[in-house]
């Protein structure tokens, strides 16, 4: 029978930029006698790798503009942070009372394009989504084979809504080393019947897994990894392939339609 640990990474300090973050988890999983190893699942907080390479803005610096102004006055936000959202974003999906969907320039659909007050220093600070999350996955990766010699997947994680379900879940917005779903198209159910639809978004389950633990201590916890579990590696893997095309998205193409 396959067992799964879901171990948290404890005691990393704050993480500012330039801080070598790959570096951190690996000392940190050392010193709390749970070392790295082949085949673990690293799942990383947006906010961790955010802050790692600099990507961190302060509201006061912000000047919104006339955009920014109308649709804060229509969603019930501040025009500066607005501002901010409206620069990250490529397109908005969806608006209403104190909610913005957009779909970010890296194409993510999020709430408020990703733009987080959580777990930052400073009142009048924000972290944004990082550039390009697969990249960070990928250079994470390969800075702990570096290290450790030990090949492992790498999931950056970022909390998200549901539009079906209440409550929010964690969710991978960049991998490394892993496929993101596992198509189980053609395999038999318990009864022999051929499955037709079924894609399980691993990825994403991996990062709901993570959550259980991470954020769980009064310091924070933005790093865990999960052992033990049978992925499918993968060399150019993107958490692209979870993003369903705006012309399969019937809730987008409603809206479109209208």
């Amino acid at each position: 029978m396959q067992s799964i640990q879901v171990i948290p990474v404890e005691k990393l300090p704050l993480i500012a930029k330039g801080d070598d973050l790959a570096g951190l988890i690996c000392s940190a999983a050392e010193k709390q006698g749970t070392p790295i190893r082949e085949k673990d699942v690293i799942v990383i907080t947006h906010v961790a790798i955010s802050k790692a390479e600099g990507s961190v803005v302060n509201l006061d610096e912000v000047s919104p503009s006339e955009r920014a102004r109308e649709t804060a006055a229509k969603v019930g936000k501040e025009p500066d942070i607005v501002e901010v959202i409206l620069g990250e974003t490529k397109e908005i999906v969806r608006m209403g009372r104190n909610s913005l969907i957009t779909e970010t320039n890296s194409g993510i659909v999020c709430a408020n394009a990703g733009v987080d007050k959580s777990n930052v220093q400073g009142e009048r600070n924000v972290v944004l989504l990082p550039r390009n999350p697969d990249a960070s996955a990928q250079e994470i990766r390969q800075i702990i084979k570096k290290r450790t010699g030990c090949d492992v997947a790498v999931i950056i994680s970022d909390t998200h809504g549901r539009p079906l379900r209440m409550g929010e879940i964690n969710v991978a917005i960049g991998v490394a080393g892993i496929k993101p779903i596992r198509d189980r198209r053609g395999e038999k159910d318990l009864f022999g019947y051929v499955l037709r639809i079924k894609q399980t978004a691993i990825a994403d389950e991996l990062a709901s897994a993570a959550e259980l633990v991470i954020g769980q201590a009064d310091e924070g916890i933005p790093v865990a990894i999960i052992r033990g579990y049978s992925y499918q590696p993968a060399e150019n893997a993107s958490a692209q392939a979870l993003t369903r095309p705006k012309e399969a998205d019937l809730f987008r193409r409603a809206e479109s339609e209208k």
